[in-house]
């Protein structure tokens, strides 16, 4: 009579794999604390807020040289609020 090779049980390697992802979570840090969400927060602020001043800064700066109005602000802060969002958007996304 031969046997067939038995298969590991799914509940069992289901209950492995639990217990390796929390064991990596608690040696990694766990959950970070308030302050550590706060900070992330404070850096995803800098990230959208920071090409949106840049852009206005050049543009006025543009605006005032070429005497054009607000020609140039409007767009350049478009455009920095733009690559600030995609910038916290990849950031997000990475960590």
């Amino acid at each position: 009579m031969t046997s067939k090779p038995e298969e590991p049980d799914r509940l069992v390697e289901g209950a492995r794999k639990h217990g390796e992802r929390h064991r990596r979570w608690l040696r990694e840090g766990g959950e970070p604390s308030v302050a550590g969400r706060l900070a992330q927060i404070g850096v995803l602020g800098w990230i959208i807020v920071v090409p949106a001043l840049g852009g206005i800064f050049l543009g006025r700066w543009l605006d005032r040289t070429f005497d054009t109005g607000v020609f140039w602000t409007a767009p350049l802060l478009m455009l920095g609020l733009g690559l600030g969002c995609w910038s916290a958007w990849k950031w997000v996304n990475s960590a």
